[in-house]
């Protein structure tokens, strides 16, 4: 058959279609998100590889739906527009389940239990929340921490809030002096005050917040994960996991180790 000019223009079209945009992503391939210096989460580890609790959370998780992972290194505050935008399929970096993310974003069921805490440095003299009155409080930006400081400023009388982009930096600045005290969750906060001596946890904050794996609002496999945590919570998998990165066993009543309902907005 001769192929006419128009005819090549139509079955290059054609094959456009089905072969669909090249930015698509591989059906069988999971694009996550991760805020890459969040130990023992996830981080970064020498070879450029992201490591922690929550990748081979999401790593097994994907595993068990016949997907692999491809992971992107994002700032904490992107990981919200990047799945907003179906950029990544999945978001993970300790995001607590809150109602107001529920309104734009979906969870699976939860994985882990944590509370926030009030950080100093070791010999400060600011011991509770009531000691924060006219102190300079740093958070990191976009998260639960930021939340709760700025509702509570007012009351407490804090002289300002600073944001960070990276716990580290927020860190950094807290032993340094820039920030009288920082308010965080606590497991990242004493996972890396193993390295930071002078710092130290001085008030924990009961918050009950839980950790989920943040996906696109109704996302097509949102359901497939969910199941998959719920098995791997079954068959003792996540509290392994819980074992290994936290050197602890997982408490019997809490979400590493119980099926969970799905969060719903």
């Amino acid at each position: 058959m001769k192929l006419t000019r128009r005819n090549l223009i139509l079955l290059a079209a054609a094959i456009g279609i089905a072969a669909g945009p090249a930015t698509a992503h591989a059906a069988d391939v999971l694009n996550v998100g991760a805020y890459p210096t969040n130990p023992p989460f996830e981080y970064k580890n020498e070879s450029g590889t992201f490591e922690g609790f929550e990748v081979d959370i999401v790593n097994e998780a994907a595993k068990r739906i016949g997907m692999t992972t491809d992971i992107a290194d994002l700032g904490f505050q992107a990981l919200f527009a990047a799945t907003t935008s179906k950029r990544i399929d999945v978001a993970i970096s300790s995001i607590t389940i809150t109602p107001e993310r529920l309104k734009s974003q979906s969870f699976t069921q939860p994985y882990y239990d944590s509370d926030m805490g009030i950080a100093t440095k070791t010999d400060s003299a600011v011991n509770t929340e009531a000691d924060l009155k006219g102190k300079i409080v740093g958070v990191l930006s976009g998260s639960t921490g930021e939340t709760w400081v700025k509702a509570h400023q007012e009351a407490d009388g804090f002289s300002d809030v600073k944001g960070y982009d990276t716990q580290q930096n927020l860190l950094l600045d807290l032993s340094a002096g820039r920030v009288d005290a920082a308010v965080s969750d606590i497991p990242g906060m004493e996972y890396s005050f193993t390295k930071m001596k002078d710092l130290k946890v001085k008030q924990r904050i009961k918050t009950g917040e839980q950790y989920g794996l943040m996906m696109t609002k109704d996302h097509p496999l949102l359901g497939k994960l969910n199941d998959a945590l719920t098995a791997m919570k079954k068959d003792g998998t996540l509290a392994a996991i819980h074992k290994k990165w936290f050197g602890s066993d997982a408490p019997a009543d809490s979400s590493t180790v119980k099926e969970m309902p799905m969060p719903k907005a």
